[in-house]
C-alpha cells in the first residue's frame, strides 16, 4: 500500500483530530488514544507471535516485529514494523511520533484486507464497521493475564461489529465475529494481545471455530547498536 493510501486509512481508523478526550468512548481512549508506549525505551523491538487457525481455511503461525528508536528529540517513538513474513507480509508505513501502540492498526489492516478477501466487500467499509462498534458498541472490562510467568492487570476491549449490520447478509457467515483487545500497562508496549473469533455455526460450544487470529506478545528487547 502507498503511503497516501495509508494516511487515508488511518484517517478513517484513528479518531479525529481536535476533539477533547471526553468526546471519545472507553474503548476508544483504550485502544487508540492511550499513551501505550509510555513504558517503552527505545532503542527495543517488540515480537509478537501470530496463530490463525479454524476450519474455514488453512491456519499457519508467524511473527510480528515492531523496531521503535528515538526521534530527534529523544523522545519516543519512531517506529517501523514487519507483520507477517514471505507472501503474507504487510507492507507498512513508518511512524513517527508514535503513542499507541502500531501493532494495533497494522492488525486491524490486516484483518480489514481478510475481510475484503473473503467477502469482496470494501475495506472503508470494513473499517468504518469496526470504528462504530469501538465509538459505541465495545465493551471494557477488567482483566487479568499472564506475562513471562506472571499475572498482571489490565483491561479487554470486546465487540462485535458487523452483529447489527444491515448489510449482514452479504457475509452472513461471518457476521458474528468477535474481537478482544488484551491491554496491559504492565506489559512492554501496552498491548498483551488482538484476538479475533468466528464461532462455528450451530450450537456445539466445543465445535472449533471457524476462523480465529491471534497476536501475542512474546516480549521485549534492546534494538542492537549500529556500526559505526
Amino acid at each position: 500500500m502507498r503511503f497516501h493510501a495509508w494516511r487515508v486509512a488511518l484517517a478513517v481508523m484513528l479518531p479525529a483530530s481536535g476533539f477533547a478526550a471526553q468526546e471519545f468512548s472507553a474503548a476508544e481512549q483504550a485502544i487508540f488514544l492511550a499513551d501505550q508506549l509510555a513504558n517503552l525505551r527505545p532503542p527495543s523491538t517488540l515480537r509478537y507471535s501470530f496463530h490463525k487457525a479454524g476450519s474455514l481455511e488453512a491456519g499457519f503461525d508467524d511473527a510480528v516485529v515492531l523496531s521503535f528508536k528515538p526521534q530527534a528529540d529523544g523522545s519516543c517513538c519512531a517506529s517501523t514494523g514487519e507483520f507477517l513474513t514471505g507472501p503474507r507480509r504487510l507492507p507498512l508505513p513508518d511512524i513517527d511520533n508514535a503513542k499507541a501502540n502500531p501493532v494495533i492498526l497494522y492488525f486491524l489492516e490486516h484483518d480489514i484486507r481478510e475481510m475484503r478477501r473473503l467477502t469482496q466487500g470494501p475495506e472503508n467499509y470494513f473499517r468504518k464497521r469496526i470504528r462504530m462498534a469501538v465509538f459505541q458498541g465495545a465493551t471494557v472490562a477488567p482483566a487479568s493475564f499472564v506475562y513471562k510467568g506472571k499475572t498482571v492487570a489490565g483491561r479487554q476491549v470486546s465487540f462485535k461489529p458487523y452483529l447489527d449490520d444491515p448489510n449482514r447478509y452479504r457475509y452472513e457467515k461471518l457476521a458474528g465475529k468477535e474481537y478482544r483487545f488484551l491491554l496491559s500497562d504492565a506489559v512492554p508496549g501496552g498491548v498483551l494481545g488482538i484476538r479475533t473469533h468466528i464461532a462455528a455455526a450451530g450450537a456445539d460450544a466445543a465445535a472449533p471455530p471457524l476462523l480465529s487470529e491471534d497476536l501475542l506478545i512474546e516480549g521485549a528487547e534492546p534494538l542492537p547498536k549500529a556500526t559505526p
